[in-house]
């Protein structure tokens, strides 16, 4: 018989690890993952020209119950609070890094993601780093005493990488095959250089691929070639 795995959240707090198991596993889990398109018109085209910017923080949302009515009803019922305020600490700020914790959550080695196409390197994932977003808890039964006994948690989390984590992910420090790209207003060889060579010192080379005399001079809608460098 397969052992039943429970799902756990986990804060990283400043000076410990606080974990809280789930009373129930989710009967759902909800994720959303976006992306950022710019739209660059150039006169003479029936549709603009879609530009990818950036990738959209995913999230995650579910449902967490806990239920305490099994240690009775009476003088000695047990707070349902005792679990839900440990999920409600991690939208609070940790007075030594005044900010929330950095989370984690964890089920299984079947995790959402983990069987993403092959394609995309090492971005498959095993669990979730996150910040609580939101804790959204109600209480649905109390003693006579009124004492909570029962809670619905409503949780949302908001992914969480920092930019050695994704340039590691990515591996966008060495692009490896020539790629291009439309050149939006406002942007600049520099702004160019530094997104895609992870180093705005790269603008001459962008230029110099590009045949660009003056850089000063830039036509938004120009097509421009990101050669690997060697």
């Amino acid at each position: 018989m397969e052992t039943l795995q429970k799902a756990f959240l986990v804060a990283y707090w400043k000076n410990e690890m606080e974990f809280v198991e789930f009373q129930y596993n989710p009967a759902e889990l909800t994720f959303n993952k976006g992306v950022q398109m710019a739209e660059v018109s150039i006169p003479g085209l029936d549709s603009p020209v879609l530009q990818f910017v950036h990738g959209k923080a995913e999230t995650v949302t579910f449902d967490m119950f806990f239920d305490t009515t099994d240690a009775g009803m009476g003088a000695k019922a047990q707070s349902v609070t005792e679990f839900v305020d440990l999920v409600y600490s991690m939208v609070k700020i940790d007075p030594e890094t005044h900010a929330p914790p950095v989370c984690n959550f964890n089920w299984n080695a079947r995790f959402p993601g983990k069987d993403i196409s092959s394609n995309l390197g090492n971005q498959t994932r095993t669990d979730f780093t996150c910040l609580v977003e939101s804790v959204r808890h109600k209480y649905t039964m109390f003693t006579s005493a009124g004492v909570p006994v029962r809670a619905t948690v409503m949780v949302s989390l908001r992914e969480y990488k920092t930019l050695d984590d994704q340039r590691k992910q990515l591996n966008l420090q060495s692009p490896d095959r020539t790629r291009s790209r439309v050149l939006q207003s406002g942007e600049t060889l520099s702004f160019v250089a530094r997104q895609h060579y992870g180093r705005a010192a790269d603008w001459r080379f962008v230029a110099d691929s590009n045949g660009i005399e003056d850089p000063r001079r830039l036509r938004p809608g120009t097509f421009l070639t990101m050669p690997p460098k060697g």
